[in-house]
């Protein structure tokens, strides 16, 4: 009995166990087929991946590169264990995994053609074209001004004068064209500030209030405007008024008379500038005409080698240089004995946008800024001697005038899109001391009074304002009385219905 329970048992264990290889499926266990690739790995270590970790069974194995497959295998074991702290690592650990790194970068680079050092998903292989024209992005042009005007906040400390915020006076302006190219604003040395609204030249007396009207152009036809005027300037008593129909005249502001009308231009002057009895001219026919007021054959010399409107000019203090800038994106530098046949001494060419705002230093000899316009954004400091770059700063937004301060080293800039504000620049530096707020449009034109203590600007939002932003703490500049202090008279009674204080 004994025997027959022991023959039962060795039937069920030989009958039953995972040792017995009689009765077996077609299909061989996993862990069989794990053993017998283990095994065809070992025998050739040139593929054996490092770190002990094989890949996972490929049915056609000559077609594949196994070395770059080791590669990425690697790459994952090394992220699985990339969360370890460097402490659960042993020194063992350590030497692999570096070695296994080295070979890697080796690899890439010197196989793959790889270097994790320059590598990228996405390059192109030219950059992208500029854009054509004057186009410009308005939302890059706003967040780009809202970003550098937070960066700038810092550097507001840097004058010790206290400078007003807020203007100190506000004038309306109706009918003030907004146009980029005209230059509607000039203040004599007898403080006497001359604004063209539409059709008529205006007097404003900053000392009594008084407002004049000098002269209208009505008659000339419904389209007529006034495009540009300028003071002499010496003496206050004289002042230059050009039309949109090419005309150039010349008024005694004392007598209340014209005293000539000068030819020359086949379309409107927008731009003027004096030169002691010299008067030069710039029109939307691409010509600079040098007019001398004192004889009857006016015109002295045509210069033409802008091609398109001029709407910038200046001449230097010393009166040896005449700074020209068009909407041909040009800077123009003249001689003061140019010709009809003669050649600008430079042609500067680095503005992207039409160049108006010209201003020369008080403070130093041949240096200009000059500032383009919403596809430049740029203010650009020039040696008008060796036509050299000095500086160019980044305004953000399109620079519409430029003003010195006859007192320090600092520039006002005015400007359009997308905060039409006024910013004060320490220079050379060219920090942002101070921004002005206030005007609701483009701030088109500037000039400062003759003391050098305020400057006023006009914006298309029909307005002037005043600021003294030049002027030093122990100096407030004076005739605070306003429009409507003014004496009685038809023609100022009329001003007071178009121009009065707010």
């Amino acid at each position: 009995m004994t025997s027959n329970v022991v023959d039962f048992e060795d039937i069920l264990n030989n009958g039953f166990s995972d040792a017995n290889t009689s009765i077996r499926s077609g299909v061989r266990a996993r862990w069989e087929r794990k053993n017998d690739a283990e095994g065809c790995s070992s025998s050739s270590d040139s593929r054996k991946p490092p770190l002990g970790l094989s890949d996972r069974f490929i049915p056609n194995r000559a077609a594949m590169d196994m070395e770059k497959c080791s590669a990425s295998i690697v790459s994952s074991a090394e992220e699985s264990i990339g969360d370890r702290t460097d402490s659960e690592f042993s020194e063992a650990e350590e030497d692999t995994i570096n070695s296994v790194a080295s070979d890697l970068s080796e690899y890439k680079s010197s196989l793959l053609g790889i270097d994790d050092s320059k590598s990228r998903i996405l390059s192109f292989a030219e950059k992208a074209p500029a854009p054509k024209g004057d186009t410009v992005n308005n939302l890059q042009v706003l967040y780009s001004a809202s970003t550098s005007s937070r960066k700038n906040k810092s550097s507001t400390k840097l004058v010790s004068r206290h400078i007003p915020s807020a203007p100190t006076r506000i004038l309306d302006a109706p009918d003030l064209l907004d146009d980029y190219y005209l230059n509607l604003l000039s203040w004599s040395d007898t403080n006497v500030l001359a604004v063209a609204l539409s059709q008529t030249v205006y007097l404003w007396n900053a000392e009594t209030g008084q407002i004049d009207e000098l002269c209208n152009v009505e008659s000339e036809g419904p389209d007529a405007h006034i495009s540009s005027v300028s003071w002499i300037q010496e003496g206050g008593g004289h002042l230059a008024v050009g039309t949109s129909w090419g005309k150039t005249m010349l008024w005694d502001v004392r007598a209340q008379k014209q005293l000539r009308k000068m030819d020359g231009h086949t379309d409107r002057v927008g731009a003027l500038s004096w030169n002691r009895h010299i008067l030069s001219s710039g029109g939307r026919d691409n010509l600079i005409i040098n007019h001398d007021v004192r004889i009857a054959e006016h015109k002295t010399a045509t210069l033409s080698n802008h091609t398109q409107e001029v709407c910038g000019l200046a001449w230097s203090p010393d009166g040896l240089t005449l700074a020209s800038g068009a909407n041909d994106n040009k800077l123009c530098l003249w001689d003061a004995t140019a010709s009809s046949s003669s050649r600008p001494r430079f042609e500067l060419t680095d503005h992207q946008a039409a160049v108006k705002a010209l201003a020369w230093s008080p403070h130093e000899r041949n240096l200009l800024a000059t500032g383009g316009g919403t596809a430049d954004r740029c203010i650009k400091f020039w040696n008008t001697q060796s036509g050299a770059v000095l500086n160019s700063i980044d305004t953000g937004s399109q620079v519409c005038a430029l003003q010195w301060n006859p007192h320090e080293k600092e520039i006002l800039s005015s400007h359009g899109f997308a905060r039409n504000q006024l910013c004060l620049w320490k220079y050379p530096t060219m920090a942002k001391v101070k921004e002005l707020d206030g005007h609701t449009a483009r701030v088109l034109h500037m000039a400062t009074s003759p003391d050098g203590s305020s400057v006023v600007s006009a914006a298309a939002d029909e307005t002037l304002r005043f600021w003294d932003v030049f002027a030093p703490p122990s100096k407030s500049y004076t005739g605070k009385r306003g429009a409507s202090d003014a004496p009685g008279g038809a023609k100022s009674k009329k001003l007071s219905r178009t121009m009065h204080i707010r």
